[in-house]
């Protein structure tokens, strides 16, 4: 990829050997894993001491940072929504929103993957509305605040050190972060089973019955939900750099299949259609990445908006559940089995597509900022 040049040396070398790490240590290693929906910890490690567990705090560019969302993805879309949520919204949080206190007690960790935190805030009946509808409640009694309420979707929920808890402060009725320790009394987490995508990434369901926490588990620049809108609006940016990297595997898959495969004496490869299908996934992910790395840039002067993040997201993972339909196709009959990798490609396309916000919301939010007529009631 050209746009790798555009990294200072340092950046551009550490890319190479940590690409080149993703490629030949998380790719084939992964089928198995979400073949069985099981997480993988020594792959998890190994990424930390790659140091993708602190890109957030490690000084990394944000075009850089960028780059290892698109090779995270490129060889597992799993493994990099793990990453990026940990980064975009665990680490990010902490480190901004955390206290003092917060920060030496979980940074260390979270840094190395070491300790994992899981950001609870989509709701079993709340999703694309959710700060306006969550109903998790939060009541201060003394020195400990008590939780009350249910999350879903919650990614790592049942392997997590903590959870990152979203609820409404039932004496103000401000959303708020709480620092939830997952070993504490009242909270459960089951597993979400039988998904089409991200099967390695261990969604749950949380029930949280009294939960109590000390006072200082209140992330106090979590004090309303407001605060969290810069985070969440760069994690919606980076979905975008992982549809990316979704389309960069499909070609990787689908062009050394297509120079492997023979039919009708020669290989598929020679074909007008399947070369068609070859340059469009092509274009479709180089599109992808020139607008990523337009974002980034904006990100870098620090004026990114809601509206330009939510057209990225929405416009990368259109793209993406394309390309990887032509991978598919392309594949034929073997592009059903995720031992060839494309539906494993296939399924986890379609979580990008809605995950983060999905395509219709993301949609209707760019549809908003060039009118000036919200279409949400």
């Amino acid at each position: 990829m050209h746009i790798v040049e555009l990294l200072p040396p340092p950046e551009r070398e550490r890319y190479a050997r940590i690409r080149e790490f993703l490629q030949a240590s998380v790719r084939q290693a992964s089928v198995e894993y979400w073949n069985r929906e099981e997480f993988p910890f020594g792959l998890l490690a190994d990424m930390g001491r790659h140091g993708l567990g602190a890109l957030q705090v490690d000084g990394s560019s944000a075009l850089f940072k960028g780059l290892m969302y698109v090779e995270m993805a490129r060889a597992d879309v799993s493994l990099s929504a793990l990453a990026g949520i940990h980064n975009e919204l665990i680490v990010g949080m902490v480190g901004q929103l955390g206290s003092d206190e917060q920060r030496r007690r979980w940074l260390p960790g979270l840094r190395n993957f070491a300790q994992l935190g899981a950001f609870a805030l989509t709701e079993p009946g709340h999703g694309s509305d959710i700060s306006r509808g969550l109903e998790a409640s939060a009541r201060r009694a003394g020195t400990e605040w008590i939780l009350n309420g249910e999350k879903r979707w919650i990614g790592a929920g049942t392997i997590a050190d903590f959870a990152l808890v979203w609820a409404r402060d039932e004496a103000d009725q401000a959303i708020k972060g709480f620092i939830v320790e997952t070993d504490r009394p009242g909270y459960s987490a089951t597993k979400i089973s039988n998904k089409i995508g991200l099967r390695i990434m261990q969604n749950a369901d949380i029930v949280l019955e009294d939960v109590r926490i000390p006072a200082g588990n209140l992330l106090p620049g979590a004090a309303d939900f407001a605060s969290a809108n810069g985070l969440l609006r760069d994690s919606r940016a980076w979905v975008g750099w992982q549809a990316a990297g979704i389309q960069l595997a499909a070609f990787d898959v689908a062009r050394e299949y297509a120079l492997e495969r023979r039919q009708f004496g020669r290989p598929l490869a020679g074909f007008q259609l399947v070369q068609q299908q070859l340059a469009d996934i092509l274009g479709n992910a180089s599109a992808s990445l020139s607008l990523m790395v337009q974002l980034a840039r904006i990100q870098a002067d620090g004026t990114l908006e809601m509206a330009q993040a939510a057209m990225a997201k929405a416009t990368t993972t259109r793209l993406a559940r394309s390309s990887v339909a032509m991978g598919r196709s392309l594949l034929g009959g073997n592009g059903i089995s995720s031992d060839y990798e494309m539906a494993k490609l296939f399924g986890d396309a379609e979580i990008l597509y809605t995950y983060e916000g999905s395509y219709e919301i993301n949609s209707l939010l760019v549809g908003r900022a060039v009118t000036g007529i919200s279409a949400f009631t």
